[in-house]
């Protein structure tokens, strides 16, 4: 008897596995893959500020030796995450002042005046740190160019210099998409040359030039 009950269980496991197809398939663990957020966006932005220079001349004296120029920032720039952006930027100067030229071997006679204006690019890399989830520190490191146009009588010069520029800024984030930025920027410093008229002969003069940017602005992720 205890044997037929030992076939009988036999035969019913034996059917109940043919029933499921004869075999057991193994349990996976179920493996969960992490998120990660993609922060990638492109942005552009519209600030206001100052144009500084600082200026210094071997032969012929200004009426200044530093002058600001009120400017309109364009931005455009890439965000691949949150910590590296790459950013151009293009400044244009609002107004043009007034600049009077001295000869210091002519008992500080008055050479002329000129009318100049100032305008900026930059094409920078941006290190950027989150302290918060809405404010960030930044860094910008790469080249810049400024341009000076000077009128003189009838007649117009074009001095533009460039090379390494750097800059340190932070920015609030009212949302996904607004922010509001504030930075300074410390252009290439250069050196303009151009030729005056002293005594009748023109004398070569060079212009030293030290320029910076201070921008407040608003950016716009898309």
């Amino acid at each position: 008897m205890k044997k037929f009950n030992l076939s009988l269980v036999a035969i019913l496991a034996t059917s109940t596995f043919a029933l499921a197809g004869g075999d057991i398939a193994p349990v996976e663990p179920v493996v969960e893959t992490p998120y990660v957020e993609d922060t990638s966006a492109f942005y552009l932005g519209l600030g206001w500020g100052g144009m500084k220079a600082d200026l210094d001349t071997d032969l012929l004296s200004i009426n200044k030796q530093s002058d600001t120029f009120n400017q309109v920032m364009l931005q455009a720039g890439y965000k691949f995450n949150d910590y590296v952006a790459v950013e151009g930027r293009y400044y244009i100067g609002t107004d043009n002042n007034s600049w009077n030229w001295y000869d210091g071997q002519a008992g500080s006679r008055i050479l002329g005046g000129q009318s100049v204006s100032a305008d900026a690019w930059d094409l920078f890399v941006k290190p950027m740190y989150p302290v918060t989830d809405s404010f960030d520190i930044y860094a910008l490191l790469g080249y810049g160019e400024t341009s000076f146009d000077y009128s003189w009588g009838r007649s117009t010069d074009f001095g533009d210099t460039g090379g390494f520029a750097w800059g340190l800024g932070a920015a609030y984030n009212f949302s996904d998409n607004v922010a509001i930025f504030v930075d300074y920027i410390d252009q290439e410093d250069g050196d303009l040359n151009d030729y005056f008229l002293v005594n009748g002969v023109l004398v070569p003069s060079k212009l030293k030039i030290s320029f910076d940017t201070w921008t407040v602005g608003v950016t716009y992720t898309f």
